[in-house]
């Protein structure tokens, strides 16, 4: 909303026309009725300028009458563009342009009629002296309009620089979300399928040393010691991309970590059978992380909840898309790993969604669970 109170440089200006009828009085030593009247015409005139920002044309209209008024009475001549100018810079300030021009040109022509009929010289008339009002008057109104558009500009800079402001305000928030929820996914993923292996090999080791069979307890601390020492790596990297670290990071796990994931898996003794159906050696890392992470999520979810006898990892590759597809022959989601509440699939459906993917998971005919990923490979950074 804009300010309607007079600013300081109309203050300054109201004094100014005061100024011009007092000089006007003071020069043509009136009688004192006219220079009371002609001081009233004054500080009426002062007054609409004052209030010209509340009520532009209506004080414009009545200054121009007041104007017309003042001649028509016969008192001390102030001229006519000059205490019409500052009531048309304000109307030009305040984006009547239009009205500002109509009045000027109209008091111009009025005076320039009253001089020719009272038999000023036509040369004195139409030359310096209407060519210096008029000039007056058009300087006042492009200044006005000239401070307004800049005044206009300048908010909309400041508006714009706002904006800009809150826009990378809110980028920075959504980078530091998306970067939370990768961290919280790399965490889950790491410790959920260590910790299932641990528990299961644990299990193992502690049926093989009650059974007397050093080397099948031997074998399972062999396959604790192995996942925990790439969890530890993994939470490493993971904690040194938090605190910046300098150095390289460890790679993401991809396609060439993907038969050491099943073989451990396998040790901790689910039979796990892989298929690969065409060649993923040339797919983008991203791609390659994020189906490991799923094939490793997937696993873990059988591991922990399934009770099966064996999974299978299908992964077919087209020049287009990807799928994947881990099956098992457990309990389906009676076990625990439904789509509504699994954090682990959730977590899944994070990493398709931003590859522009999609997932599906439910339990087969037989009343195993099947985990499905599409993912499209047209546009995604290598």
């Amino acid at each position: 909303m804009q300010a309607t109170s007079p600013t300081r440089t109309e203050a300054l200006l109201a004094v100014a026309i005061l100024g011009l009828v007092a000089a006007a009085i003071a020069t043509e030593d009136a009688p004192t009725s006219r220079a009371a009247l002609a001081g009233g015409f004054g500080v009426g005139l002062a007054v609409l300028l004052l209030v010209a920002r509340r009520w532009t044309v209506p004080a414009l209209l009545a200054t121009a009458a007041g104007i017309l008024g003042y001649y028509a009475l016969e008192l001390p001549p102030v001229g006519v563009a000059a205490p019409a100018a500052a009531i048309l810079y304000v109307a030009a300030q305040r984006g009547r342009v239009v009205p500002a021009a109509a009045v000027g040109g109209s008091l111009l022509a009025v005076s320039v009629a009253a001089r020719l009929v009272e038999g000023d010289d036509i040369s004195v008339v139409i030359g310096a002296g209407l060519g210096s009002e008029a000039a007056l008057i058009l300087a006042v109104i492009a200044l006005g309009d000239a401070v307004r558009n800049r005044r206009s500009l300048r908010v909309t800079l400041a508006r714009q620089a706002a904006s800009a402001a809150e826009e990378r305000r809110r980028e920075a928030a959504r980078q530091v979300e998306a970067e939370r929820l990768r961290i919280a996914r790399e965490v889950h993923d790491t410790l959920g399928h260590t910790m299932s292996v641990v528990t299961l090999q644990s299990a193992v080791a502690r049926e093989a040393l009650a059974d007397a069979e050093p080397e099948r307890a031997e074998a399972a601390l062999a396959a604790i010691h192995s996942v925990s020492g790439s969890a530890m790596a993994e939470l490493r990297a993971t904690l040194g991309t938090l605190r910046r670290e300098p150095g390289p990071r460890e790679p993401d796990p991809g396609f060439t970590q993907l038969r050491t994931l099943i073989e451990g898996v396998r040790r901790g003794g689910l039979p796990v059978e892989l298929r690969l159906d065409g060649s993923v050696d040339t797919l983008p890392t991203v791609v390659g992380s994020t189906v490991y992470r799923i094939v490793q999520e997937a696993l873990t979810n059988v591991l922990r909840h399934a009770h099966a006898t064996r999974a299978t990892v299908t992964i077919r590759a087209t020049p287009a898309r990807l799928s994947v597809e881990v099956v098992d022959d457990g309990r389906g989601s009676t076990g625990g790993t439904a789509v509504e509440t699994g954090q682990g699939l959730r977590g899944m459906s994070e990493r398709v969604a931003l590859l522009g993917g999609t997932l599906d998971a439910g339990e087969t005919a037989d009343g195993g669970f099947r985990v499905s990923v599409h993912l499209p490979l047209a546009g995604v950074a290598a």
